[in-house]
């Protein structure tokens, strides 16, 4: 007899970002269309940034409060135990003391534990290094201390695929969960990157945003040709189980297929003017869906506001879907680029599209945008995300709602 096909389900998810602390927080963000960002000032420079709002930091805060040992974890760390109990909770997964040995941790970053490397290297300066210096600046702290929060006894891992890191840690707990080394998996991204040393880095590189006087100093598809990536922190993490077809309800969302990509580096954050590590990755989770024909409603794009990494991209979208193009939105208008996290972002972004009970309103952006850019005809029923990272590196997921 035929074996029963098999989904991976999202059964719950978390997110903190600029946006909010939960999926109403963050819904009415995205329903309001209104801006995350404020200005700081970086090296006596204006400099724009998408930090958490009062609300999301006083949640923050209150679970800092909530163990002592919380007060010696890095900030990204944080936010990842934020996100992960909601997600666990959400998908009646929380434990409150039993360790559950079938629950795998697979939290990513790009930059881990930022804010505390450069606290500690300033102490090593002044010759004050604490012993909790090491521990406390790994990036396996993402993993282990979800797992501590949530009691998950399965595997922990943590990883850095550059910006690509939050699809890749849902691929990874996918292939856990299809290979049956694990029943259910936490996955997703964090990152705390506002910090002197990082903002610096991405100014180094010559692409941060200068339109700190404007509502939006990140314009992902600007028509004008100037680089406005803006920084931005957050997490996200989503509760993922493998499911029989036969158990599936409406409304319940599945990953149809993961695809990935990678070209080969031309300059220091690896991208082409085809984009072609994005079309490879398209390609490769298009194959995977069980009907060649299936549309895709919406493409959430990495789009950065970098010039030329956003036109790559679009590019790559018409090489890929030609005439049949779908709707090419981002949420970095409204929070930035938050690297590791970005994608999961994304994601939480997904659900939200496809969670609609009605029709998507009309998406448009307050700045000219290329003329690909379009919103859904209609309601969305499955979703492309799309991530890439220095490197060359680039990942594509679909979502689709039973």
């Amino acid at each position: 007899m035929k074996a029963e096909k098999q989904h991976i389900v999202i059964k719950g998810s978390g997110a903190i970002s600029p946006l909010g602390h939960d999926a109403q927080s963050i819904a009415q963000s995205y329903s309001s269309g209104k801006p995350a960002f404020k200005t700081i000032v970086h090296q006596g420079k204006p400099t724009p940034v998408a930090a958490l709002p009062p609300e999301a930091e006083a949640q923050l805060q209150l679970l800092l409060q909530s163990n002592p040992n919380y007060k010696h974890l890095d900030r990204s760390v944080l936010m990842a135990v934020y996100a992960a109990q909601q997600a666990a909770e959400q998908a009646g997964w929380l434990q409150q003391s039993t360790i559950d040995h079938d629950l795998g941790v697979n939290i990513g970053s790009s930059r881990g534990a930022t804010g505390l490397l450069e606290q500690h290297y300033t102490n090593f300066q002044q010759e004050k290094l604490s012993s909790g210096a090491s521990p406390t600046t790994t990036l396996g702290n993402l993993s282990s201390w979800v797992a501590h929060a949530v009691n998950a006894g399965g595997a922990q891992i943590s990883h850095s695929i550059t910006c690509s890191t939050a699809l890749m840690a849902v691929a990874n707990a996918a292939a856990w969960l299809k290979a049956g080394m694990a029943k259910r998996f936490l996955a997703g991204g964090t990152e705390a990157p506002l910090t002197d040393f990082t903002i610096a880095q991405m100014k180094a590189v010559g692409i941060y945003s200068k339109l700190y006087d404007q509502p939006f100093p990140c314009q992902p598809y600007a028509t004008a040709k100037q680089n406005t990536f803006v920084l931005g922190e957050g997490a996200a993490v989503f509760a993922l189980e493998l499911v029989h077809e036969s158990e599936l309800s409406p409304g319940t969302i599945v990953v149809e297929s993961i695809g990935v990509g990678f070209e080969p580096i031309q300059s220091k954050t690896g991208i082409s003017a085809e984009g072609l590590n994005f079309q490879q990755s398209m390609r490769h989770a298009l194959q995977q869906l069980p009907d060649p024909n299936a549309a895709i409603d919406a493409v959430i794009t990495h789009t950065p506001g970098t010039a030329a990494g956003d036109a790559a991209e679009l590019h790559a979208i018409q090489a890929v879907f030609g005439a049949d193009l779908p709707a090419v939105i981002t949420n970095k208008h409204l929070l930035g680029h938050t690297l590791g996290a970005s994608g999961a972002l994304s994601i939480q972004f997904a659900l939200y599209l496809l969670q609609l009970t009605e029709k998507l309103k009309q998406y448009s952006f307050p700045y000219p945008t290329m003329a690909i850019v379009a919103s859904p005809a209609g309601s969305v029923k499955r979703v492309m995300v799309n991530a890439a990272g220095f490197g060359g590196n680039s990942s594509s997921i679909i979502l689709s709602v039973i």
